[in-house]
């Protein structure tokens, strides 16, 4: 299963567009641009298992930082900073990673 899959490759584009600037990103709106917010829990589950590229059923911060390339290959990869504010948010248990949960928790309150 491919990200466009689920989501539609134009709200990609656009949403991944937003945000080529070092330190522009914003979960919230990324989320709500790409078309996420709307999907089901299902959906959000299933993109969640996208993301997470070593299968552990994390997504920890090293795959964190390359989240934009897991919607469009040739997105940017996070800075370090957004990296971490990303993970602060999503990271609910304070464990080091995001999990299914937590990630769809992000989602949700986006």
């Amino acid at each position: 299963m491919s990200m466009t899959d689920l989501l539609s490759a134009e709200d990609i584009k656009k949403a991944v567009g937003a945000f080529t600037a070092v330190d522009s990103f914003d979960h919230k709106k990324f989320f709500q641009m790409v078309g996420l917010k709307k999907k089901s829990p299902d959906d959000v589950k299933k993109v969640f298992h996208i993301l997470d590229k070593d299968k552990s059923g994390f997504i920890e911060e090293d795959e964190l930082g390359f989240i934009l390339k897991g919607f469009s290959p040739d997105a940017r990869d996070l800075s370090a900073k957004e990296t971490k504010t990303l993970m602060a948010a999503g990271d609910k248990d304070g464990d080091g990673k995001i999990g299914v949960d937590e990630f769809s928790s992000l989602v949700a309150e986006s």
